[in-house]
């Protein structure tokens, strides 16, 4: 199933002409959003991954002429035990690396992220803040914590 998603990137600045802060506040927002998706995504793939292996791991002890039945595209299918190991192992080791793949982009986005950050000069409220906040952490006790708030300061 493809889709027509286009890759979206946050906005370039115009030779001669800045973002405004809302344009850097939305590229920044699309990048968070886009690394929340992969992140998503990851963690679905691994939760197959663990899937795939705790039946493997359940199977391999089994008679080979066993019966087994597998769900395959919401039809039960009855299979042996012999006939569906390949199968899975096969499918355990593309889901590996596609978990590996998808753990190289989550960590290149948060690179380009933090480039963006540093780029637009955008500071997370509270986030930023945490060494001044360890200081004054006796004397901010009874208060309530601030919520993170993103600033985007113009150059």
């Amino acid at each position: 199933m493809a889709t027509t998603e286009s890759k979206k990137t946050p906005p370039k600045p115009v030779k001669g002409k800045t973002l405004t802060t809302e344009e850097i506040y939305n590229g920044f927002q699309m990048l968070r959003t886009e690394q929340r998706n992969l992140i998503n995504k990851l963690s679905e793939v691994e939760m197959d991954l663990n899937e795939h292996k705790m039946v493997l791991d359940t199977l391999k002890d089994l008679d080979g002429d066993r019966k087994c039945f597998r769900l395959i595209g919401g039809v039960l299918c009855e299979k042996t035990v012999k006939d569906v190991i390949p199968t899975l192992t096969t499918n355990r080791d593309q889901l590996s690396a596609l978990a590996e793949t998808l753990n190289e982009q989550v960590t290149k986005k948060g690179q380009e992220i933090n480039e963006y950050k540093e780029k637009n000069n955008i500071r997370i409220r509270g986030q930023d803040e945490i060494p001044s906040a360890v200081n004054d952490e006796n004397e901010q006790k009874s208060e309530a914590q601030p919520r993170n708030v993103i600033m985007v300061n113009p150059i």
